[in-house]
């Protein structure tokens, strides 16, 4: 992850360095710009090259944690586009952040629902093991089938 007191050269970063530094794949990178999900042109050297600079590593931070968190590339590319087009549309920015946070608070309560089943499990398993009658815990048996006598 980008840390905000580390120097960037005033050329810029090439991409490899930019992958490091942010923690994500160079494809990955390449793609972000093809998507459109960054919000200024990448700046190029004169060969062509790539050349990223701090606004670039942290919108990819941005961008990166907003997939982390589940957001659709369509989501992340209207949040580019809205902040690329500058002030203005902060209501829309703040209306497509909003639904993205219920989005993620409604997965962790489930996730956390989930969490607190795996933890009753574990509970049950570590105290029938204490007691040494883990053997009794209840287990699916196969239906018989009938057979006529």
């Amino acid at each position: 992850m980008l840390e905000v007191n580390t120097a960037i050269p005033a050329a810029g970063l090439s991409i490899a360095e930019a992958a490091a530094r942010t923690g994500v794949s160079v494809h990955t990178l390449r793609y972000y710009e093809r998507a459109g999900l960054v919000v200024t042109a990448i700046d190029r050297t004169a060969t062509g090259r790539r050349r990223y600079h701090r606004l670039d590593l942290e919108w990819i931070t941005v961008c990166t944690r907003l997939r982390a968190t589940g957001m659709p590339i369509s989501g992340i590319r209207r949040y580019a586009e809205l902040v690329a087009a500058g002030p203005g549309n902060e209501k829309e920015r703040l209306a497509l952040l909003e639904a993205h946070r219920a989005d993620v608070r409604a997965r962790l309560a489930e996730i956390q629902t989930s969490l607190e089943l795996i933890d009753h499990k574990i509970g049950v398993y570590r105290g029938r093991l204490e007691a040494g009658d883990a053997d009794r815990l209840w287990a699916p048996v196969p239906e018989r089938t009938w057979q006529a006598e």
